[in-house]
């Protein structure tokens, strides 16, 4: 059988319509493996569905800032030209023209190109995010793996692009980060209790190992992980225990504390909620969980204390 697809597109004023067909597949019926789509279909209808989309929204952004925003004359074009836009569904280059400003009022320059408001970066939101996302689980290679495998990404991309937009992601995180304190215990006693009752409590297991530095082999550098978990008690099947995962260079961090507070307050975490800290009761882990909260206990955990005795 053909099947075919097609992208109607209905435009603010209601009257006119623009189709495009989109995809033809044809599909046979007589083996498992016939059934639905394939990842190989799926991949080029959302690459060509991406691109008349994202084409359409360009057309129309450019509509719109054709004329004069102070007295509405069209604007001279003065030189053509084009950008690269990186989306989750592949690389697409669209029209970027150089327009001339109007007379009608002293500007700061005598052109401009329009598609700069929109296109504030080379890199669709989504595609920096699953970059990121995937990065902090995995090598940038696999990264880039799973990302190839399952979305019709430019053929063209590679570790160092994953990696470059990682860091570039991280930065952006880093620089909202707040100011390290050497407490973030908030209110009194008297206050506390008229919080609200919470709604669960808090274990954090924190822990450090050594990996070796990438470019001289001879030193080693301490990183310090933890996983920080909201649970609930029995009866409450229903709520949906919340977990999360931190990490830091203990040498170079200078806002670790900090990244630990965000993190609970991310799970919402009260001055009048349990939380229970587990370490090997290391210095640097010790301060790190210091003055973060009223209700804390601090716990070595089981496994230090075995391997302890054991030595």
């Amino acid at each position: 059988m053909r099947i075919k697809l097609q992208l109607v597109i209905c435009h603010d004023d209601g009257h006119e319509e623009t189709v495009t067909d989109v995809i033809t597949l044809n599909k046979n019926n007589q083996r498992i493996e016939h059934l639905g789509v394939s990842l190989a279909e799926a991949k080029q209808l959302l690459s060509t569905l991406q691109r008349h989309i994202l084409q359409q929204q360009v057309d129309t952004f450019l509509d719109t800032h054709a004329t004069c925003p102070d007295c509405g004359a069209p604007l001279k074009l003065k030189a053509h030209g084009s950008r690269s836009f990186r989306t989750l569904f592949g690389t697409l280059k669209v029209y970027s023209p150089r327009l001339e400003h109007c007379d009608c009022k002293r500007r700061k320059t005598s052109s401009f190109r329009p598609l700069s408001a929109l296109l504030t970066e080379p890199v669709a939101p989504e595609l920096l995010y699953m970059e990121a996302k995937w990065s902090s689980l995995v090598s940038y290679g696999l990264s880039l793996d799973a990302l190839q495998d399952f979305l019709p990404l430019d053929l063209s991309l590679d570790v160092k692009t994953v990696r470059y937009d990682t860091l570039k992601v991280a930065k952006r995180l880093e620089a909202e980060l707040g100011e390290d304190q050497a407490s973030f215990i908030q209110g009194d006693p008297s206050e506390w209790a008229h919080l609200p009752l919470p709604d669960g409590s808090f274990t954090v297991g924190i822990d450090g190992g050594y990996g070796r530095h990438w470019l001289d082999k001879k030193h080693n550098f301490e990183v310090i992980v933890g996983k920080s978990m909201l649970s609930f008690a029995e009866g409450e099947e229903e709520r949906v225990p919340s977990l999360k995962r931190f990490g830091f260079v203990q040498t170079l961090d200078t806002q670790a504390k900090r990244r630990l507070y965000e993190v609970l307050q991310s799970q919402g975490l009260q001055m009048n909620q349990a939380i229970t800290f587990l370490s090997d009761g290391d210095d640097t882990l010790r301060k790190l969980q210091l003055e973060l909260s009223p209700k804390a206990t601090h716990l070595l955990d089981w496994f230090h204390l075995v391997r302890q005795e054991v030595a």
